[in-house]
């Protein structure tokens, strides 16, 4: 009985000691990958820098014209993978004719620009005014797409004519000197001169 004991002993013995180093090795493991993804963490951390700028001025150009001009207070630039510009104090910008006139002005509270896209998020009291035409166009939020001269949005969007008003339900498309529109959901009156289609 006790020779039966004594083996049954041995090889909990045995069965200890073989599952005590896999178990302190499984930990070692554990706390050394914790200390590596913190690792990681910071480096990557390290990667990502933020440039931050006062009273910013800049142009933009095509074809050798000067088609806008935009000035805010402040602007954050995050260096990632994907960089991208964020205006969280306002920011005006003003479209210029071929002639360098202005034709238009916009004006937001809150603007997001994605670089690589070239995509403008304005958001948070969003004015636009085309000067020439006397159009006003009040919304929430507005994308700016650089490459196709185009503002678009999916919400709810007024245009004030001299006059009358134009209400978006579903939003519109409108082209960058804000001459032609197309409202989705609307309801309104379109003025004589101005290209605007309604759906």
């Amino acid at each position: 009985m006790s020779g039966l004991l004594n083996a049954s002993m041995i090889n909990n013995y045995i069965k200890y000691y073989l599952y005590l180093p896999a178990l302190l090795t499984g930990c070692f493991c554990l706390f050394s990958c914790e200390n590596d993804t913190a690792e990681v963490d910071e480096l990557f951390a390290q990667k990502t820098g933020v440039e931050e700028a006062e009273n910013i001025t800049a142009f933009l150009s095509q074809d050798a014209f000067v088609k806008a001009k935009l000035t805010a207070p402040h602007m954050f630039r995050y260096l990632t993978d994907t960089p991208y510009v964020e205006f969280n104090q306002s920011l005006h910008v003003d479209f210029f004719t071929d002639s360098v006139q202005i034709e238009s002005t916009l004006d937001a509270r809150y603007a997001r620009y994605k670089e690589k896209e070239g995509l403008v998020l304005l958001r948070d009291s969003v004015v636009v005014i085309n000067l020439l035409q006397k159009d006003t166009l009040l919304t929430s939020e507005l994308w700016w797409d650089q490459n196709k001269e185009q503002f678009y949005t999916h919400k709810p969007v007024w245009v004030n004519q001299p006059g009358k008003q134009i209400y978006g339900a579903n939003g519109l498309t409108a082209s960058q000197n804000f001459d032609s529109y197309t409202f989705f959901g609307a309801r309104g009156r379109v003025s004589s001169g101005t290209e605007a289609l309604l759906e």
